[in-house]
């Protein structure tokens, strides 16, 4: 659900729609529709095995600073809640209000981006990169995964996408690794680095992307008995 040249709002509208559509559609309205969160380190080319991740499995895609922007706004969070029927409403607000009641840090910021992922992982089939949505969905609905490399592998990959020194680029990622880590321990009392906190953890130096992102379909695929679109078209 991506674009450059459109506003957040806009693309909200869109999934909305999309998801509107989906829903008068289905022939079993409480049908089981999971969800993959993407955690991954910096440079280790999390973002375009997350985006073949969701191509092969026909889901929907939400990078980071899209779940960002949408959990800044009270507009666009609320716009997104209008895409739930009375009975998910319902559900989510009573979700929301049990974890803050015994959250650490319940501030507005974190209320929204309740709402935003809530909403995402109501409506299933759905890609979430970041945000820590792997500590707020379920774990019987959701796939975590986390993506590895080792730092000089990572470096030398930011070095050539920005055209710039290995040590601006390990410079970059530490930075980076610093802010996600830091984010996680605020709002989740969690290292974003313990592999226990996932289902998968892959290391991107040893697979190709291809790799990496058939790997995830075939575990979402088994573990929820769901078939490959790539099965359907045949």
């Amino acid at each position: 659900m991506q674009g450059k040249h459109r506003s957040v709002l806009q693309i909200v509208d869109e999934q909305v729609k999309r998801w509107r559509g989906d829903y008068l559609k289905r022939e079993t309205k409480d049908e089981y529709r999971p969800v993959v969160t993407i955690s991954r380190a910096p440079g280790s080319c999390g973002r375009i095995i997350a985006e073949e991740i969701a191509k092969e499995l026909g889901f929907d895609l939400f990078h980071q600073e899209v779940v960002h922007k949408m959990a800044e706004s009270a507009k666009i969070s609320a716009r997104l809640l209008e895409s739930l029927d009375e009975k998910g409403l319902s559900i989510l607000e009573d979700w929301v209000s049990s974890f803050h009641s015994n959250h650490m840090w319940p501030d507005q910021y974190m209320k929204h981006l309740m709402k935003v992922v809530g909403t995402i992982g109501k409506h299933g089939r759905a890609v979430i990169v970041g945000r820590g949505a792997n500590f707020l969905l379920s774990e019987d609905k959701t796939i975590r995964v986390r993506i590895v490399a080792p730092l000089k592998w990572r470096a030398k990959n930011v070095s050539l996408i920005f055209d710039i020194s290995m040590d601006e680029a390990r410079e970059i990622i530490l930075k980076t690794e610093s802010d996600r880590k830091a984010f996680v321990k605020k709002y989740f009392n969690k290292d974003i680095a313990d592999p226990l906190n996932y289902d998968l953890l892959i290391n991107a130096e040893r697979l190709s992307i291809d790799e990496a992102a058939g790997t995830v379909e075939n575990l979402v695929m088994k573990k929820f008995n769901l078939f490959s679109p790539r099965v359907k078209a045949a």
